[in-house]
């Protein structure tokens, strides 16, 4: 990775080269909602029901589950058990679920069936964040304000919550690089659209034409409330196994290419080396080393968007375009699914969709590569997800097998 020039302040994960080994033949969302007084249980069971339907399997053929670390009160091998009525051994890793594991659990999964620990591996997360965010319970606020450092050396300076944060970082961007209103509408704008015609987003009834944006009030300058992720209940799942196997299942097998990841030096954004980069930068030349492919190959591209100033500098940090130029990219290149030149979030993100922190973005990811999204990319084949969680982001490349 040395050869690939990165920047000093923060470095890149090692990963095997799993290009070609594992593809991922289920896929099912949970219904997304604002408050449904759903558990975060019941939203995976569905999840996980319909993604293993989808596959053309039963809940007997999963012999493996994977379930995100340190983020609210997850699904696990237990309640696979209990729910689905099976009494087998299950390979279990707590290398899934959401955020930047929804990139990575697919190298886990494809080293566990080439050691024979399992063959057919779910990978679940689910959020009640809706319905709990009266107390903030388990939320990302919570989340951030129990963390010791925050607690004692940004909340008491005002430095909380998230908008502010990404506040501070979209205003040093326009300061930096000159980026505009306009162009942070534009994502915006752009993931509305697509969750409009998306019969699964939370924001399909609502449409933010540009000028409607740019004449609603700060929510923290110069962020807007739609510069800035929905809460959501819901979840999603996505079903594994080998290539050899995925080619006698229903649909077409969308191929883990190439896997990376990436993180700074620093968990906390008020130290990192540079404050308008993502680790993008360390994540995506692996993975698109391993895949073989350049961001020119890319056809549809998925991005973890709690804010639109994300979205724009992961878009820079993965060379889609020059650092600095993302803003101008995202307004005159566009983002649409229909004539973008990078179709970006096609199921509406964070942003429009669902926050279900980025699961259903690798899910939109499989079916722009079967032909089957609402907001269909004419002949997709290469498709991207870049997660992200502040000091770390990770990259999936997935193909359409041939």
């Amino acid at each position: 990775m040395a050869a690939m020039n990165l920047p000093d302040w923060g470095k890149a994960e090692a990963f095997d080269n799993v290009s070609g080994q594992v593809a991922i033949v289920g896929i099912g969302e949970a219904d997304h909602s604002k408050a449904s007084g759903r558990t975060t249980h019941d939203i995976a069971e569905q999840a996980i029901a319909r993604a293993i339907a989808d596959a053309g399997l039963k809940p007997g053929d999963v012999d493996g589950i994977m379930f995100g670390p340190g983020v609210g009160d997850q699904f696990d091998e237990k309640l696979y058990r209990e729910r689905f009525g099976v009494e087998h051994e299950l390979w279990v890793s707590h290398q899934g679920g959401g955020v930047v594991w929804a990139a990575t659990a697919p190298y886990h999964a494809a080293r566990a069936i080439r050691e024979g620990k399992a063959t057919t591996i779910v990978n679940v997360f689910s959020v009640a964040w809706a319905t709990q965010r009266g107390s903030m319970t388990g939320g990302p606020g919570q989340f951030h304000a129990q963390e010791q450092f925050k607690a004692n050396l940004e909340v008491p300076f005002g430095w909380f919550p998230q908008p502010v944060y990404f506040s501070t970082i979209a205003r040093r961007h326009m300061g930096q690089y000159g980026t505009t209103p306009e162009q942070l509408g534009a994502i915006a704008v752009s993931a509305r659209r697509h969750a409009n015609r998306h019969p699964g987003a939370v924001m399909r009834e609502k449409p933010l034409p540009l000028e409607e944006y740019l004449a609603k009030p700060m929510l923290a300058d110069p962020l807007r409330v739609e510069d800035c992720c929905l809460i959501s209940d819901g979840g999603a799942a996505y079903v594994m196994t080998s290539i050899e196997r995925a080619r006698d299942l229903p649909h077409t097998p969308a191929v883990v290419a190439g896997v990376g990841g990436g993180r700074t030096d620093s968990p906390y954004w008020s130290q990192q080396g540079d404050f308008t980069a993502t680790p993008q930068v360390f994540s995506a030349p692996g993975a698109f080393a391993m895949a073989g492919v350049t961001p020119a190959d890319v056809d549809i591209l998925t991005l973890y968007d709690p804010f639109t100033i994300v979205t724009l500098m992961q878009i820079e940090d993965m060379g889609f375009c020059a650092k600095g130029e993302g803003g101008a990219f995202c307004e005159d290149q566009g983002l649409d699914f229909d004539g973008g030149a990078l179709p970006t979030n096609t199921h509406g993100g964070m942003l429009s969709h669902a926050y279900v922190l980025g699961i259903s973005h690798v899910v939109e990811v499989v079916h722009q590569l079967r032909g089957t999204a609402p907001n269909q990319v004419t002949d997709a084949e290469i498709g991207i997800y870049g997660g992200y969680s502040g000091h770390r982001a990770s990259t999936l490349v997935l193909r359409r097998d041939r």
